[in-house]
C-alpha cells in the first residue's frame, strides 16, 4: 500500500462519518472523494502497509528482511518498489500487469495523534500463493504475517501457504491480529491460526480483549499465553506486556509527546522481530520495540528515517 498522509481536524472525521482510530475499506471513488476535500491540506506519500512498515523497522534496526506484497505496473507501484529497495529491503514479487491500481491508504491524523485510515486495497488483493518464494522462506529465521490479509480470499490462501511452508521448514511463525475489526470478524479463524501455526503473536490491548472476551487485560493476556508460546501485547504509552508460556512481564514505554500514532504497532513489531532474530531476549526485544514505537509517534507517518542500530546498546542496557 502507498500511504497518503494528511493532518486533519476532528471535525473532518465527524463530518465524513468515519470511525475515529479505525480502518475502513473503501472503493476508489470514495477515497477520491475524500481526497478532493483535502485540496488545501498538505499530503505526503510513503511506501507503506502494516507488514511493510514492520519490515522497514527491521531493516533500520540492522536486520535483513524480504517483503512479499503485490503492486501494479503503475507509477505508484514503481515508486513503492524503488522505495523499498532503497531501504535495503528485498522485494522480488513481479508487478501485476492488469488495469487495477496499486493499493493506497489515506491516513487521517487528528490533533490528539489518533489515526483513521481509509484504504483502497487495489491490486494488493491479488497476492497469491504463487507469489510466495518458498526458498527464501526456508532460509529465514522468522516469518511475519499480517492479519489484514485474512479479509480477502487470495491473500488468505497465500497466508496459509506461507505458514504451512514455514512450519514444514522449521521456520518460526509470527502473526499480528492487525485490527480489532478483524478480530471481531474472524475470531475463530484467528484462534485456529494461533494454536496450529504460531510461535509468536502480536496484538494490542483492545484486540486481545475482543479475542479472549475478557475485559481484564491481565486475564486476557494469561488466556492468550495458554494458546501460544510467546505474545507481545501493546498498551499505548504504557508500553507492552510480554507473555511467555502464561507468565506476564510488563515492559514500560518511553515518555514522548505524540503527534501521530500511525505505524506505532508496526514499528514495535519490527523492533521485537529484529531482537528475536538477533540474539536479544524477550524483554530486550520488547524494549527495542517500545523505543522504535516511541520514535514513530513523534513524527507524521509510519516510517522512520535513518539507521537506528547505533542506539540499540543504549536502549536495551
Amino acid at each position: 500500500m502507498v500511504d497518503i498522509l494528511a493532518l486533519v481536524p476532528d471535525e473532518f472525521i465527524q463530518d465524513e462519518s468515519l470511525d475515529k482510530g479505525g480502518m475502513r475499506l473503501v472503493d476508489a471513488a470514495t477515497q477520491a472523494s475524500l481526497m478532493e476535500k483535502l485540496t488545501d491540506t498538505p499530503l505526503k506519500m510513503r511506501s507503506g502497509g502494516s507488514a511493510a512498515n514492520t519490515i522497514l523497522a527491521i531493516a533500520q534496526s540492522g536486520g535483513a528482511a524480504i517483503y512479499t506484497g503485490k503492486v501494479s505496473d503503475d507509477e505508484n507501484g514503481k515508486f513503492y518498489r524503488q522505495d523499498m529497495i532503497e531501504a535495503n529491503v528485498g522485494f522480488e514479487v513481479a508487478p501485476a500487469h492488469v488495469y487495477v491500481p496499486t493499493g493506497t491508504c489515506l491516513v487521517l491524523t487528528t490533533p490528539d495523534a489518533e489515526r483513521t485510515m481509509c484504504t483502497h486495497l487495489g491490486v494488493s488483493t491479488s497476492l497469491a500463493e504463487t507469489d510466495i518464494h518458498v526458498d527464501h522462506l526456508a532460509d529465514s529465521d522468522m516469518v511475519y504475517v499480517e492479519g489484514y490479509l485474512w479479509d480477502v480470499e487470495s491473500p488468505r490462501q497465500a497466508s496459509v501457504r506461507t505458514m504451512e511452508e514455514a512450519k514444514r521448514a522449521g521456520v518460526r511463525i509470527s502473526y499480528t491480529f492487525s485490527d480489532p475489526f478483524l478480530v471481531n470478524r474472524f475470531t475463530d479463524d484467528f484462534r485456529n491460526i494461533t494454536r496450529e501455526y504460531c510461535d509468536v503473536i502480536f496484538c494490542n490491548a483492545e484486540e486481545i480483549q475482543h479475542f479472549i472476551g475478557d475485559e481484564s487485560l491481565e486475564g486476557a493476556c494469561r488466556a492468550l499465553g495458554e494458546m501460544v508460546e510467546l505474545a507481545f501485547v501493546t498498551n499505548g504509552a504504557d508500553g507492552c506486556f510480554v507473555v511467555r508460556r502464561g507468565e506476564m512481564t510488563h515492559v514500560p514505554g518511553f515518555s514522548v509527546k505524540a503527534i501521530d500514532t500511525v505505524g506505532a504497532g508496526d514499528a514495535f513489531a519490527g523492533g521485537v522481530l529484529y531482537g528475536l532474530t538477533n540474539g536479544l531476549d524477550d524483554i530486550q526485544a520488547a524494549k527495542w520495540g517500545n523505543f522504535l514505537a516511541s520514535r514513530i509517534v513523534t513524527i507524521q507517518g509510519a516510517r522512520l528515517d535513518g539507521d537506528f542500530h547505533g542506539k540499540l546498546a543504549e536502549v536495551i542496557g
